[in-house]
């Protein structure tokens, strides 16, 4: 990962291509290009016999000249950096402020290509990535770009878990006002935490936990790191949505001639289905006179009993606590 600075002064981490790849891409647009001038070779020999011989080297020219410079310079300038070497690996060329490539870059690329790859074997092209953190070759230093990797890692396939301590306060969101954009905007940031630096991690985290809690009630609790919050929220609406598709198969999953479940409704009608109340749920709510959850220390709340209502509700506490310094919008807690 690479941090690029944009023309507004924004921070923002690309992942830059490897040099294997690089090779990889290149060798594709030289085998390309190899094979066009094969082909335009062949047309022009069988037009030799009845052509100028001036004019049969000066197209043999302008052909050799379109498939080493014009070929990357107008799939690079018209695919906005990718030549078919860089589409088929994934990769992209950008400037170095993360903006498109020009097409003055793309011209300074393809010219300093034909000094490094076909007159000099590469070697200058592999010398100078090997030296440049970000892997640029010459012709990159020249035109001001970089190679980046266009495809997102891999999903790790891991569940969003539900963190254990916001798991009763999870169980009263009201979350019907959730778009499904805003929350695969939260998963996808929670599915690539791990490969951003703190600051980002934070600030992006900040912004995305703001935009999903315009939309959720109640109001987190204070201290709350924005990445539990988005982590809570979405492990309770996946949790809500198992048990929709659950009650939905429960009505149609059983013919009238077989018996249905212990936990099915025996008879049909405007409810024929009703969340039992002996079933216990990962995340139910407690029964009067018990107290299932306690409050942890991590998130402490002033007074005896952190949360409070009457007939079930869930009330945020009286009194809120006192914000911790460099406290952020939304209660969220500050990078460590």
């Amino acid at each position: 990962m690479s941090e690029v600075v944009t023309g507004d002064a924004v921070v923002v981490e690309v992942r830059v291509a490897q040099t294997p790849s690089r090779a990889l891409a290149i060798i594709i647009d030289m085998v390309v290009q190899i094979t066009v001038l094969f082909g335009a070779y062949a047309i022009v020999g069988a037009f030799a016999p009845i052509s100028d011989p001036a004019m049969l080297q000066a197209t043999m020219i302008v052909l050799v000249v379109l498939a080493l410079v014009g070929y990357p310079v107008l799939f690079e300038s018209l695919s906005r950096g990718r030549s078919l070497g860089k589409l088929a690996l994934g990769l992209r060329v950008v400037s170095d402020d993360g903006s498109p490539e020009r097409f003055r870059q793309a011209l300074f690329r393809g010219l300093a290509g034909v000094v490094e790859f076909w007159l000099l074997s590469g070697a200058p092209a592999l010398i100078a990535s090997l030296v440049s953190q970000r892997g640029k070759r010459l012709g990159d230093v020249f035109a001001g770009t970089i190679v980046i990797s266009d495809r997102a890692p891999r999903d790790r396939g891991q569940w969003i878990m539900m963190p254990p301590s916001l798991a009763h306060w999870a169980a009263t969101l009201e979350l019907s006002q959730l778009p499904s954009e805003v929350a695969q905007a939260a998963r996808q940031y929670l599915s690539r935490w791990h490969d951003l630096s703190p600051q980002v991690q934070h600030e992006m985290g900040i912004r995305i936990a703001t935009q999903v809690a315009s939309f959720v009630s109640p109001a987190a609790p204070a201290g709350v790191p924005p990445h539990a919050y988005l982590s809570a929220v979405l492990a309770e609406r996946r949790r809500r949505e198992q048990e929709r598709f659950a009650r939905q198969a429960a009505r149609g999953a059983y013919p009238q001639t077989t018996p249905p479940p212990p936990y099915a409704h025996p008879q049909p009608g405007p409810q024929p289905y009703t969340q039992p109340q002996q079933s216990p749920q990962p995340y139910a709510q407690p029964q009067p006179g018990s107290q299932p959850y306690t409050q942890p220390q991590s998130y402490p709340q002033p007074g005896p009993q952190p949360y409070s209502g009457g007939n079930g509700a869930r009330r945020p506490p009286a009194a809120p606590a006192p914000e911790p310094p460099q406290a952020t919008p939304g209660g969220f807690a500050p990078p460590q």
